[in-house]
């Protein structure tokens, strides 16, 4: 029993860098196993540890015969863990470890589970027990699917209070917004406009999941608030429709549809009907909002048969709001925003000519919802950059673009545009893109053909992920010696620093999360 107890209490000191990755891939399966995958080494020494420490304590306690030695392995194996929990604190991490109230149930789950099997292991063998730390990131596995239903439970009763706490506000305008890219920036640029006229609760940051979305209803939402805007992001098919059976919009708004997220999706079909599911929730009384981009948003809005509206960067005949006499540069962007009632000049301090499509989608939904163009002009030059999202942070030394939050194809290709508007020497620290698929490797040998025309020096961080990059660089001339992998984003900061002089401009573009970091 004191071996069970002691074996158990060292795998769930040691399991925290497992538990760190159930965290970061949203207690979802298939990511966790991914992750495990990516980083199998990781994950397999501290049950190896464990089992290598064990087997050769008993060993010498056998052999030495200690009257305590039982008790003396026990402490022994249980400080060990304590030990390797200490490592993985310690452990650089870009989003650490956050112990929710989901991660403490998680742990008590693995606690009684790890000492369930151990109890079972010992009564077979002494010698199996001291293998069992050997299938760690397994025994997390199960821990987190038995606590499944637990979760479920949880949060369908969290999930329930907030449909009832919306249900009471039949008053409240309700805006969903999803799409395979920009639905942030879009949310943030709509919810600064419309508190020209409203009182506006938008989510916060990229609280977009069923859950993170129930949060802020339940402890946002305020009896003053006139609307809300909820961001639905997706990695499966059914997500926004589950996003849709909690808020109920009345009105939607598409802001893209690519390849992201191929790695679960698989086919882009399967990306656009899940990003349609929002407007096949929008009641008759409500309204769909797309942007003309020549392609698949397009195409929806065109089998759209409820309220539509329409917007693109060039009149087309049939948009509800375009732009005219766009210019764009380092500072920001100005141009007349068109209606087909009037028209009104406005500048904005957001980088890039892809933002005044996010402007324009945007725009349109406040035209609908009742604001003069003075106040949407007036909400349009208050705007600011959302934080690490083409993020422009002057300095007196190196200029820095910060565009870390993700990368898709799309949005490398927009940021690529702006830094190559900069003057003076371009340097693009990047990890490349993640989460597309099979096609992954061609999507970054691309993205490194289109760099070599808007970039003088590149700083690839990951020397394996990033090798398409490279090629692609290479195919398209780009010079090998201002080629430079590197293994960490702390070994690119370093080289920026040496390299850098004032007047370079440095766009960070993409940071992955820990669970694909190479080191």
């Amino acid at each position: 029993m004191l071996y069970a107890l002691a074996v158990a209490a060292a795998c769930v000191l040691a399991s925290r860098g497992l538990i760190h990755y159930f965290q970061l891939e949203s207690y979802q399966f298939p990511g966790y196993y991914r992750t495990l995958k990516r980083n199998w080494l990781r994950a397999v020494i501290p049950g190896a540890v464990l089992t290598v420490f064990g087997l050769l304590l008993r060993i010498i306690g056998g052999e030495i015969g200690f009257a305590l030695s039982d008790v003396l392995l026990a402490v022994a194996y249980v400080a060990l863990g304590f030990v390797l929990l200490d490592y993985a604190r310690k452990q650089k991490a870009k989003k650490a470890l956050v112990f929710t109230p989901r991660i403490k149930r998680l742990y008590a789950v693995a606690a009684v589970v790890f000492f369930l099997l151990c109890w079972g292991c010992v009564s077979l063998s002494d010698w199996l027990l001291f293998l069992f730390p050997v299938l760690l990131p397994a025994w997390v596995a199960l821990a987190g699917l038995l606590a499944w239903p637990i979760e479920k439970l949880i949060s369908e009763l969290y999930f329930r209070d907030a449909q009832r706490m919306l249900k009471q506000r039949p008053d409240l305008i309700k805006i969903g917004i999803t799409g395979s890219y920009g639905k942030t920036s879009v949310k943030f640029i709509l919810g600064t406009m419309l508190s020209e006229k409203y009182q506006t609760l938008v989510t916060p940051s990229s609280f977009n999941t069923p859950m993170g979305v129930t949060k802020i209803i339940r402890t946002k939402l305020q009896p003053a608030h006139q609307v809300f805007v909820a961001e639905m992001g997706a990695r499966h098919v059914g997500d926004i429709k589950e996003m849709c059976r909690l808020v109920h919009p009345t009105y939607g708004v598409l802001t893209s549809v690519g390849p992201q997220h191929l790695d679960t999706f698989k086919t882009i079909d399967r990306i656009k009907k899940t990003k349609y599911e929002l407007m096949d929730a929008i009641p008759s009384e409500g309204c769909c909002f797309f942007p003309d981009d020549g392609a698949i948003c397009r195409e929806l809005y065109d089998m759209t048969a409820k309220a539509k509206r329409l917007c693109c960067l060039k009149e087309n005949g049939t948009a509800d709001v375009w732009a005219e006499d766009i210019t764009v540069s380092p500072a920001g962007s100005h141009f007349m925003l068109c209606t087909k009632e009037g028209s009104i000049p406005c500048d904005t301090k957001l980088l890039g000519e892809h933002n005044i499509q996010n402007v324009l989608l945007a725009a349109t939904v406040c035209l609908h919802l009742g604001l003069t163009l003075r106040q949407i002009s007036r909400g349009i030059a208050r705007l600011s950059p959302v934080e690490h999202r083409l993020q422009l942070i002057p300095s007196t030394g190196v200029t820095i673009i910060d565009d870390a939050f993700n990368s898709n194809p799309k949005g490398a290709e927009a940021a690529l545009k702006v830094i190559r508007d900069f003057p003076g020497r371009r340097i693009i620290i990047t990890p490349g893109m993640v989460e597309l698929g099979e096609g992954e490797d061609e999507f970054n040998r691309e993205f490194g053909r289109k760099m070599a025309g808007c970039v003088d020096v590149a700083i690839l961080v990951g020397v394996k992920h990033t090798q398409p990059i490279a090629e692609g660089l290479k195919e398209a001339g780009f010079a090998g010696e201002n080629i430079h992998p590197v293994k960490s984003l702390d070994e690119a900061a370093a080289l920026l620093r040496q390299i850098g002089r004032p007047g370079d401009v440095a766009l960070f573009e993409n940071d992955l999360p820990d669970n694909y970091s190479e080191q």
